[in-house]
């Protein structure tokens, strides 16, 4: 319907546009809130941030990045890096807690004992 068209003669008909148009945007954006899109965008950070995230100075990154354990970009002599690659790369260096490998044992022995060897 065209902004133009609107008159006292067509009035209801007008209405029960918008009425339908609002039903249309309110269904769109209930669907969004089911499954929400995010778009992050990710900057690269340089050594000094690198540094500051995972703890570390200067030599140690410089030496992590030669040994290939942190993950980096390299444009020209400078190094790049994400902060979610660098919180991953640290989260998977985690130690296991002496409970976790008790219960990763155990789980082990009750397999192995189960298919009988």
């Amino acid at each position: 319907m065209e902004v133009n068209e609107i008159s006292f003669e067509n009035l209801p008909k007008a209405v029960a546009h918008l009425v339908s148009e609002l039903a249309e945007i309110k269904s769109l954006v209930e669907k969004g809130q089911q499954t929400p899109i995010v778009l992050q965008k990710r900057v690269p950070i340089g050594i000094e941030d690198a540094c500051r995230i995972i703890g570390k100075a200067k030599p140690t990154v410089y030496a992590l990045v030669r040994k290939r354990l942190l993950p980096c970009y390299k444009n020209g002599k400078k190094l790049y890096f994400f902060e979610d690659e660098l919180l991953e790369c640290i989260a998977k260096g985690k130690k296991k807690t002496l409970s976790e490998i008790e219960s990763e044992a155990e789980a082990e022995y009750k397999k192995r004992k189960a298919a009988g060897r």
